[in-house]
């Protein structure tokens, strides 16, 4: 009997259909395939399993640096506002004596604006493109102290 591998894909699933007489196959295929033989089974298995490698969209992306002044010292306890363009939505991060910061598991599709702010002082906005392919940026914001 000749056999026939089709594969279909589904976000984090391809689903593997293998042409072989089959009477589970004959149940479940025609609600999955309506145009598929009766003869037909179904495995569904991670595309991992296939020997397909994670795509740019499977990864996540690391955003850190320091938060200084105008003499590159660390601004202990400035805040970092982190927001994503798509969503508008903000992340915070309170800086420690070191004044480094850190915002893990970003989405690589989407762009991100980032800035500091320590008590009436704010640093220029930094903007993090889905267009930069790094898995991990590191951005320096510089706080300038007004002068009044």
């Amino acid at each position: 009997m000749k056999k026939t591998i089709i594969t279909r894909s589904f976000p984090a699933v391809e689903l593997l259909i293998v042409l072989s007489a089959s009477i589970l196959g004959s149940f479940f295929l025609p609600m999955i395939f309506p145009t598929m033989t009766p003869s037909s089974s179904v495995l569904a298995a991670p595309a991992q399993l296939f020997g397909r490698e994670p795509t740019k969209q499977d990864k996540t992306r690391l955003l850190s640096g320091k938060v200084l002044d105008g003499g590159d010292n660390p601004v202990a306890n400035s805040v970092v506002y982190l927001t994503n363009t798509h969503t508008r939505s903000v992340k915070t991060y309170i800086v420690g004596p070191d004044g480094t910061y850190r915002f893990p598991a970003l989405q690589p599709s989407v762009d991100y604006e980032v800035y500091a702010q320590s008590n009436s002082s704010k640093s220029r906005t930094k903007t993090v493109s889905q267009f930069d392919d790094r898995q991990q940026v590191y951005i320096d914001l510089k706080i300038e102290n007004k002068s009044k």
